[in-house]
């Protein structure tokens, strides 16, 4: 791999995947909708090329895609314009990368396996997704199959890490570094799984370039499971925070949806708390021999670093008055 685009490139797991990329000496285009924001993030990157486009544009799509030989695609957007919208972003991706005879890394999450039955997740688990969400991951990934180009998919637990912002355990430490009243997503006694992702992009670019990897999926697991009350206590260790933490339940998720289009759509994915999907790694780790698996504890100390460092830049800037 020569050159690569990354899709997506100013969330969490796409600024993990340009930054490791670029420590790999591969020239990578950062694709993302903001140019300040990209300029921003990988202003010190001299291996990253910044692309700022709209995805739902082909042309501008097919021009960001263009020379390169690999397209990560780790774009999301609102859960309210899933169903309308995912389709025709991933018809645009699959043109582009044909357009550009690239292969094709599809970020995915663990929507479509469906309810978990206790035991842990492996690639030939069968998927049936009961939510509308899980239905549409799965579509996509018919999609990508059944284009005929080579496409690798890989399946993630919740993300958290540096610049992942739109994620269950940002929810919470954005309010502890702030050190204003937190609340926690979920059953707190529940060990649940989560990648820090920067493992995450670590393991998908080790399989991104080996050839044999693609026309697979493959799960990409995290550092084991973790309770809510574990994460509090490290969240707590590094930061000197007292404060109580709260719960957001299910009822009043049910409740703000009441009066919120996004969290209306949240409701059906709160089984993931209460019935968290595992994956299983054997596979991948037959494959690459060591998974990247930060402990927790450094994770979310790495995490927390980042954002009080982010938070003292912004707080540093002058402020336009309106």
């Amino acid at each position: 791999m020569n050159k690569a685009l990354v899709l997506g490139a100013s969330g969490g797991m796409g600024y993990s995947i340009v930054k490791e990329l670029a420590q790999r000496g591969i020239d990578v285009v950062a694709f993302a909708r903001g140019k300040e924001k990209l300029a921003k993030l990988f202003a010190n990157e001299k291996k990253v090329m910044i692309s700022p486009g709209d995805a739902f544009s082909l042309e501008s799509l097919k021009e960001a895609a263009a020379d390169v030989d690999v397209i990560f695609h780790a774009m999301n957007i609102p859960y309210p314009e899933w169903e309308k919208k995912l389709p025709v972003l991933m018809g645009n991706i699959l043109e582009s990368a044909r357009h550009a005879n690239a292969k094709l890394v599809l970020v995915d999450n663990i929507y479509a396996y469906g309810r978990s039955t206790g035991a842990l997740v492996t690639e030939k688990s069968p998927k049936n997704p009961h939510t509308k969400k899980g239905k549409i991951r799965l579509q996509l990934e018919t999609m990508a199959k059944q284009s005929n180009l080579p496409v690798l998919i890989a399946h993630f637990p919740d993300f958290y890490g540096p610049n992942a912002d739109n994620t269950l355990l940002n929810y919470t430490f954005e309010r502890v570094i702030k050190n204003k009243k937190s609340m926690f997503v979920g059953d707190r006694k529940i060990p649940r799984e989560y990648i820090f992702t920067p493992d995450g992009a670590k393991a998908l670019v080790e399989l991104a370039l080996m050839d044999s990897a693609y026309g697979q999926n493959w799960n990409i697991p995290g550092s084991g499971v973790i309770t809510g009350d574990e994460i509090v206590a490290i969240l707590r260790e590094h930061t000197g925070y007292n404060k109580n933490v709260g719960t957001v339940t299910k009822g009043m998720v049910q409740f703000m949806g009441l009066f919120n289009k996004m969290m209306r759509e949240v409701v059906e994915m709160v089984y993931l708390t209460e019935e968290p999907v595992v994956l299983d790694g054997g596979k991948l780790e037959q494959e690459i021999k060591s998974i990247p698996r930060t402990p927790y504890k450094e994770g979310i100390k790495q995490t927390i670093e980042h954002m009080l460092y982010n938070l003292d830049q912004s707080d540093s800037v002058p402020q336009r008055e309106m």
